[in-house]
């Protein structure tokens, strides 16, 4: 938990530098001008389909009978709204974690190492179409199980954890690879995500608790649909915001386990040989602790 912690604070220091803020505006574009061009021509059909499949099946009156039980009745007119924007929300907070992965991340990983990892050698042991299947494959397994738990996010409690949990799982996926795309080898990669697979998974559950007010902004263009696409844009660019930071939180922390796993192997690359974070000292001038 420290480690994370200590993570957590320096990702906080560099999502204050200015680059990494500008970082946010492309994916942030991309991410904008595609759900633009998505709501503008799906949106209303979605909203068709799904009260069609309300009045085929009842659903208005179960959906009324379930809010009346938790004291939400007001909220029965938006119900087909705000289920047609639950349904497309996966795939916006998707497009915001592919965009933030190929766009941002080879620069986060550049302004982290660049700034703090200087004497870290990279050996390049991930790819752009390794990022891309990663990104793809997670997201089918998470569409998956997401899908099934559908039927289910009436039960509020089960919702919540549901929910969080896969978000967490597929966020810990697709960042940890992108951070460690660049510095670790193939056999480096797969030692760090099996060493610390639950701290990894920790800071994207956490990571996606962070995500829920873009979440909630999203959700309520349902319920104020005159002022959706300002509150679309809000949650999007919100989204992009904390992917820059989640993956500034894995890049401090996949990075540190990589130094440390180093000097455990005694694996030294010819460049690891500049002043590693929080590392104990090393004889014979191979690593030395930095204050950074």
């Amino acid at each position: 938990m420290q480690a994370i912690l200590i993570a957590f604070g320096r990702a906080v220091v560099s999502q204050l530098h200015i680059r990494m803020l500008l970082l946010t505006i492309m994916p942030f574009i991309l991410s904008l001008a595609i759900w633009g061009l998505v709501l503008a021509f799906s949106l209303n059909a979605m909203m068709d389909w799904t009260q069609a499949f309300f009045l085929e099946n009842d659903g208005f009156a179960t959906a009324n009978n379930v809010l009346t039980w938790f004291g939400l009745a007001t909220l029965k007119a938006v119900v087909v709204p705000l289920l047609s924007m639950w349904i497309l929300l996966p795939l916006m907070i998707f497009t915001a974690l592919v965009f933030v992965g190929v766009v941002a991340m080879p620069f986060i990983s550049s302004h982290v190492g660049g700034r703090h990892y200087k004497g870290l050698e990279k050996r390049k042991g991930g790819s752009f179409f390794g990022s891309l299947w990663m990104s793809l494959s997670s997201f089918a397994v998470f569409l998956v199980l997401w899908l099934v738990s559908l039927p289910l996010s009436l039960i509020i409690p089960f919702m919540v954890v549901a929910q969080v949990l896969l978000w967490g799982w597929v966020t810990y996926r697709v960042m940890a690879y992108d951070a460690l795309a660049d510095y670790a080898d193939a056999d480096e990669r797969k030692a760090i995500l099996r060493q610390h697979r639950w701290p990894l998974l920790c800071i994207g559950t956490l990571a996606t608790l962070i995500g829920a007010a873009p979440m909630l902004l999203w959700l309520g263009g349902a319920v104020f649909v005159f002022f959706l696409p300002v509150f679309a844009t809000g949650a999007i660019w919100l989204y992009v915001l904390v992917f820059v930071f989640t993956g500034l939180w894995f890049q401090h922390y996949v990075l540190q386990a990589l130094a440390s796993y180093r000097v455990e192997q005694g694996d030294f690359g010819p460049q690891d040989v500049v002043p590693l974070l929080d590392l104990p000292e090393v004889q014979g001038g191979t690593v030395i602790t930095k204050t950074d």
